[in-house]
């Protein structure tokens, strides 16, 4: 086997799986976890199977539950939303990259309270505003908004909640 030339170490092998290897290790993954079925169709294009073979995979595995959009859809939401205080726009950028349906997207969505938003998002830029410098409140505010919408929350929404972390200052009211 070749060294590469700009580490030295010898590139990784690719394990490749049969179609009931892959079937097996995928039972197992989506036992301990939710997984969509782009994680499925991507783990097995690593493991080096046949399009034909990987589709008849994701099907049995959708037949016997262990994979549903569905449900991955209501636990990603559910998960970015309470733990890692994601907004709507992140949130639905992220399932559309995981290949989820739209309807299937909307569904998860309206399950969600979206009174508890505001909070969220007040408790995001809690924890950020102890970690900011800034000059002045008017440059404090502006980072307080672009951490607010870098998480996926709409512009009606982080606008009054950054404004609630900073002094009464005339500058700042002119976003």
């Amino acid at each position: 086997m070749q060294q590469t030339p700009m580490t030295g170490k010898q590139p990784r092998e690719r394990r490749t799986k049969s179609p009931e290897q892959a079937l097996a290790a995928l039972m197992r993954l989506c036992a301990r976890a939710e997984k969509a079925e782009s994680d499925a169709r991507r783990l097995m294009r690593g493991w080096g199977l046949a399009p034909a073979d990987a589709e008849r995979i994701v099907a049995r595995l959708v037949a016997d539950r262990f994979i549903d959009d569905r449900r991955y859809a209501d636990a990603f939401v559910r998960e970015k939303m309470r733990l890692s205080g994601w907004g709507a726009y992140k949130i639905r950028a992220a399932l559309r990259r995981k290949g989820i349906a739209p309807e299937t997207i909307d569904a998860a969505w309206a399950a969600v309270d979206p009174a508890g938003m505001g909070d969220r998002l007040r408790t995001q830029l809690a924890r950020k505003v102890r970690t900011l410098r800034a000059a002045t409140p008017r440059e404090l505010k502006t980072k307080l908004i672009r951490y607010g919408l870098s998480l996926g929350y709409d512009y009606e929404t982080v606008l009054p909640a950054a404004a609630e972390f900073i002094e009464e200052c005339d500058a700042c009211d002119d976003f």
